[in-house]
């Protein structure tokens, strides 16, 4: 396990639940983090609010709505595939493995994963990071549920966790970072993420790597217009956190959902658009905002991914790969894999 002086000096705050369960929080002051890139993503032309400010309390719970739609095949054609391959990814673990999980979430994939571990080992040290705080009540449930489970759990974002994982060297672990998320960085960004994965990791650890995968414009626009708005009310919920944490004044009935797919970026693009000209003040930061009608806020990128793509990152990064996973309709891939020996 990690010892409490190499987390304690990187200013984190630790929490026993119990023997089996613990988490650390970071002392960094949310708020003020929310504030400074807000402060500066909404002064610039072009205006963003950074998709890691989606996951509040609500924006999670409506998250977890979305991972539940039909017209969002990601969970189910990821967890499909986890389902599928239950059996064979043992196969690639020789000997005991700790989990570590970027972007944990309601741990709902986790399972699948905690199912192949259990099958060649007793005990299982799980290690879930999350920006949000719905971490607590998903690792509750696996510690529940599994008595050959001891989690260390992580709230912070995955930059500053990447420094747990380098304290993992006790044994080997496969770090599982699922659900796309990758997508969400700009490719340069991509490769310098995975690259500080690769830091992060030792002969005979895995990387299990989740990716969406360049398809029909219909299916990829769908998958973010769901037609009970739950993904509008996730967009908008940025505003609405902004306003509740930041003290300031969107009227959430004046901007709009938009989400659509270019094809020459191979991306999904969110925004916020504004529906008429407005003025928006952030008492917290005592200035104002003006947005003219149409003006977008970019709030998410969704980078998709073909084949050749997965495979020449993998390379550039330092990585050999394992094995590829896809479904039938070739909508989503898993990538394993392992540290190039140089």
């Amino acid at each position: 396990m990690i010892t409490n002086t190499k987390l304690e000096t990187q200013n984190y705050d630790k929490v026993t639940v119990t023997p089996r369960f613990c988490y650390f929080t970071s002392k960094a002051d949310n708020q003020s983090t929310l504030e400074r890139e807000a402060s500066y993503s909404l002064s610039r032309k072009r205006k963003f609010i950074h998709p890691k400010f989606f996951y509040d309390k609500t924006g999670s719970d409506l998250f977890e709505q979305i991972c539940l739609l039909p017209e969002y095949y990601l969970t189910r054609t990821e967890m499909k595939i986890l389902h599928d391959i239950t059996n064979e990814l043992p196969n690639y673990l020789k000997g005991n493995y700790a989990l570590v999980e970027l972007g944990s979430g309601s741990s709902t994939k986790t399972r699948k994963l905690l199912e192949a571990l259990s099958s060649i080992q007793n005990q299982i040290e799980y290690y879930p990071i999350d920006i949000s705080d719905i971490l607590k009540d998903s690792s509750t449930s696996l510690h529940d549920e599994y008595d050959n489970l001891k989690i260390t759990g992580i709230i912070d974002q995955y930059e500053p966790a990447l420094e747990f994982i380098k304290h993992i060297d006790h044994q080997k672990k496969i770090i599982a970072f699922l659900g796309s998320s990758l997508g969400n960085f700009e490719p340069e960004q991509a490769l310098e993420f995975l690259s500080s994965i690769h830091k992060c990791m030792q002969k005979n650890d895995l990387l299990l790597l989740g990716l969406d995968l360049v398809k029909d414009t219909k299916i990829l626009e769908k998958a973010y217009n769901d037609s009970k708005g739950i993904t509008a009310k996730f967009n908008l919920n940025l505003l609405s956190r902004i306003n509740k944490e930041l003290q300031a004044s969107f009227d959430i009935k004046k901007f709009e959902h938009l989400a659509k797919f270019n094809k020459n970026q191979s991306r999904i693009e969110m925004y916020l658009r504004s529906k008429v000209n407005q003025e928006v003040y952030i008492t917290s930061t005592g200035f104002s905002l003006k947005f003219k009608k149409d003006e977008l806020i970019s709030t998410e990128y969704s980078y998709k991914y073909d084949i050749p793509q997965i495979k020449e990152m993998a390379q550039k990064t330092g990585f050999n790969l394992q094995k590829m996973w896809t479904d039938k309709k070739n909508h989503f891939a898993l990538a394993l894999l392992s540290l190039r020996e140089l």
